[in-house]
């Protein structure tokens, strides 16, 4: 069974990733969030650090403790929402060559956001939820999380 290491920072992002749950059932998943009071409900979950890109100090410890968890979970795809966690995880998923797939935020109706421009480059797959955007920013679209 793959291994799957779903990604992201609390609030839209964090609630926009469970609407995958029920496809991530069918993998071994781990689910890695910021908050610890909203995740509660997932039984296999990690906790991280958030980080923006104002706090330059705290993006290095994100980066590191990604690295870390990715050893220890060791999981053949990264799946994320964002924000900051999400594209450390998908940098650390390069780095080992496994999958990534960067989902962005439905938030972003007129282009991606930051951390979706960055992840576009070294995700494997990089998705937006609104069509104009991704033929604008060169992406997929495989319609909208939240409906």
């Amino acid at each position: 069974m793959k291994k799957v290491l779903a990604v992201a920072s609390y609030g839209g992002h964090w609630k926009q990733l469970c609407r995958l749950s029920d496809f991530l059932d069918g993998y071994e998943t781990t689910y890695l969030t910021t908050n610890e009071y909203e995740a509660q409900q997932c039984k296999d979950i990690l906790y991280i650090n958030d980080a923006n890109k104002s706090n330059k100090i705290g993006l290095i410890k994100l980066f590191f403790k990604s690295f870390f968890i990715f050893l220890k979970v060791k999981p053949d795809i990264v799946i994320t929402t964002g924000a900051a966690p999400g594209l450390m995880m998908v940098l650390v998923s390069y780095i080992f060559r496994k999958k990534s797939i960067w989902i962005d935020s439905i938030a972003n109706g007129n282009e991606l956001s930051l951390s979706g421009k960055l992840a576009k480059r070294i995700a494997t797959h990089t998705l937006s939820q609104w069509s104009d955007v991704a033929e604008k920013e060169g992406v997929k679209c495989k319609g909208a999380l939240i409906q």
